[in-house]
């Protein structure tokens, strides 16, 4: 985890009249039917490291992706929306830039006034992008002077934005927003404030396998719930009726519990039901959960067990929700979570918050940003960040 250069760590003049290539990570939910952004917590987290290049007088363009369009264009998946909102955000026109291969981009925006903005539209739209194709890093890397990576959450990813074009700059640098997640992530892995508290959830564990690794080595409690903390449990002997499991982990589990039992805190009762749209047949299980229901959510015991050892001082980490958190009736343990580490934070514990549906259920608990010390845009690249896997996206930068 070598420290890398910000973009603050340079004269403000060097950026003036240059043209930086700021690589954002504005994968925004899209209400289509209102043809809304339904959360803009990623283009707001950009703000500062756009702000600042603005007041050093540099030419911005902003390239990023959106959902999965596998290099067709989706008018559903366009960044023009977002390029509207983000003129909304910074006050100031954004230039919207449809094809910047066929409208000639590189060689008209010599000519745009310094503090001009530049919205690429989807980079996913070129099937080359994600191929990392050499030519059409090329052809980015044409188009700016200096390299800035603002997307940590896609670091992970050997493609042409995150990586292959920025081979071809002199100037690499990390935005504000990926200093902040490296210095937080440094932070965790190497000397995180005592007791550390480690809270997993979500349905699958096998993503999540060595990064877990990894944190129970040097976390004091870890909390497993939802499908990971069930595939604990069959892992154990207990049965688990219908709830979400991955099978192919159980040996994996078995061993990992018996080594750090001391440390591993499961469920200890469950709300159950047929399935997340039964929500008039709910039962609370204490043992073992009957064939035919599936856990949904944490019970009350188990909210009690989890919130009594989210407490602060020290260090918090999470990633994964407690349960079917999107149904009302399901969210009971998520939000409880959620409120624990809030309140930890204000007590002065230092919380990690990261994944989209943790995010998510972040908003759902009416959690404000402010009771969280850092909200992580990463979920994979999070992920095998702190399992030992050097990031592309990161390594390339100076």
């Amino acid at each position: 985890m070598n420290e890398k250069k910000v973009i603050s760590d340079i004269s403000k003049s060097f950026f003036e009249g240059k043209k930086v290539f700021v690589r954002v990570d504005f994968n925004v939910p899209i209400d289509n039917k209102t043809n809304s952004i339904r959360e803009d917590y990623r283009i707001r987290r950009a703000i500062s490291t756009i702000d600042y290049l603005l007041d050093c007088g540099a030419k911005i363009i902003l390239g990023s992706h959106l959902g999965r369009p596998k290099g067709r264009r989706v008018n559903e998946l366009s960044l023009e929306i977002v390029a509207n909102r983000l003129s909304q955000l910074l006050d100031r026109k954004v230039i919207f830039c449809r094809d910047f291969i066929e409208d000639k981009l590189a060689e008209k925006i010599d000519l745009f006034p310094n503090k001009s903005v530049v919205m690429l539209e989807n980079l996913r739209f070129y099937k080359e992008e994600t191929d990392n194709d050499a030519n059409f890093s090329r052809r980015l890397a044409e188009l700016a002077d200096i390299y800035v990576n603002e997307a940590f959450s896609t670091s992970h990813r050997t493609h042409s934005s995150t990586y292959g074009m920025a081979l071809d700059f002199d100037t690499k640098l990390a935005g504000f927003l990926v200093d902040k997640e490296l210095k937080f992530i440094s932070k965790m892995l190497k000397e995180p404030e005592h007791p550390f508290i480690v809270i997993i959830g979500g349905s699958k564990i096998h993503d999540k396998m060595t990064a877990l690794g990894n944190l129970l080595e040097i976390a004091d409690k870890i909390i497993i719930a939802s499908g990971a903390g069930y595939t604990f449990i069959k892992a154990n002997g207990g049965k688990i009726g219908d709830s979400i499991c991955e099978n192919e982990m159980l040996e994996w589990a078995k061993k990992t519990y018996k080594k750090y039992k001391e440390k591993i805190v499961l469920p200890i009762d469950h709300l159950v039901s047929e399935s997340s749209k039964h929500t008039d047949s709910c039962l609370i299980v204490n043992s073992d959960i009957p064939d035919g229901h599936k856990a949904l959510d944490i019970g009350p015991k188990t909210i009690e067990l989890f919130t009594s050892i989210i407490k602060g001082p020290g260090y918090i980490f999470w990633n994964g929700p407690m349960g079917v958190f999107e149904s009302d009736t399901f969210s009971s343990g998520t939000i409880h979570v959620a409120r624990a580490i809030a309140l930890a934070t204000l007590r002065g514990a230092t919380s990690v918050v990261g994944g989209g549906e943790t995010i998510a259920a972040i908003r759902k608990a009416e959690v404000l940003e402010s009771e969280i010390s850092h909200m992580s845009t990463g979920g994979g690249a999070l992920l095998e960040y702190i399992g030992g896997t050097k990031l592309p996206g990161i390594e390339i930068l100076d």
